[in-house]
């Protein structure tokens, strides 16, 4: 009788476990969008005729890494809908202790970690912390103490939204294993962003002024909120793949098969970055750099200002 009841408890245990594994996995897949399996056109075989490369105090002549343009066929896979935002990225530091990215302490996004320190202080502390810290403007001389962490609480909404920035490529792996994900390959972010037919662009192949977060708008942090820009959206439905920040992917930046170009930086010293940041690099180079084909790369232990992440996983 006992190694019955023993039999039925533990097939409940088994039960209850497969449950919330598969809770986990839909709540995890919840803001991810599938790229289905297939063929899609990768690289490109363009050339600069514009001799405009030094101009702009480029790293690497334009397009060369990009060669040759090629069909790559993957398999099916998921990816983040949207760039990881503050509030992910706060969920994955207070459950792993990782230290946060260095400007939480200048737009005070930091103390949104231990909100009871901030609670706690008097009025008179409050008013010299909503201006000095997340800088407020209006009058705070008169404001209650209710009043002003109202309008605080506002400012961290509104940093939630935000791409996280200033994560290293090894932040960023470690981020998405925790959350049951992955960096996205190379080729998969650029299936996602140019769709089949290697689109120039997300939205397609004409660029066009505003389409997409480069610095063009003005916004406080630099970044908008993920999801901003309609106008920047792929054939799937993945938003902030030519502007708003720049992104980390699995990647070693190495040439692709049958490429003629070489430089001292391929190997296995930098990862690749895909994507435009909210920075801009000249009005005229804009259009370059938010391409789908572009290639960007970085040192995998440095974090920088305009650079954040997306988790992708292989489709079930």
């Amino acid at each position: 009788m006992k190694n019955k009841r023993l039999h039925i408890m533990m097939a409940l245990a088994a039960v209850c476990a497969a449950g919330f594994s598969a809770n986990m996995a839909m709540a995890s897949e919840a803001e991810m969008v599938k790229v289905p399996a297939g063929e899609f056109i990768m690289g490109s075989n363009k050339v600069d005729r514009s001799k405009k490369t030094g101009e702009f105090g480029a790293t690497k002549p334009w397009y060369q890494d990009e060669h040759p343009e090629r069909k790559v066929n993957l398999r099916a896979f998921l990816i983040d809908k949207y760039e990881v935002t503050n509030a992910q990225y706060r969920d994955f530091m207070l459950k792993t202790n990782v230290p946060p990215p260095d400007h939480w302490m200048e737009t005070g996004y930091l103390t949104s970690l231990k909100k009871d320190k901030l609670y706690a202080l008097d009025v008179e502390q409050l008013r010299k912390v909503a201006v000095k810290v997340f800088r407020l403007d209006m009058d705070t001389r008169t404001m209650s103490k209710d009043d002003l962490l109202k309008e605080i609480e506002k400012k961290f909404q509104a940093i939630d939204k935000l791409p996280v920035i200033y994560v290293s490529w090894n932040d960023a792996n470690a981020y998405c294993r925790w959350a049951g994900k992955r960096l996205p390959a190379e080729a998969e972010w650029e299936k996602a962003a140019r769709g089949e037919n290697g689109l120039e662009f997300p939205w397609g192949n004409e660029w066009k002024e505003g389409q997409s977060n480069t610095g063009e708008q003005s916004w406080e942090y630099g970044v908008a909120p993920v999801g901003s820009y309609k106008t920047d959206k792929s054939a799937y439905d993945v938003y902030d793949m030519a502007g708003n920040a720049r992104e980390w992917v699995a990647d070693w930046y190495k040439p692709y098969p049958g490429a003629v170009y070489k430089t001292k930086e391929f190997g296995e010293k930098y990862r690749v970055v895909r994507g435009a940041g909210s920075g801009g690099q000249g009005h005229y180079a804009l259009s370059l750099f938010q391409r789908g084909a572009y290639r960007g790369f970085l040192d995998p232990g440095a974090t920088y200002s305009d650079v954040g992440f997306r988790c992708a996983k292989d489709a079930r």
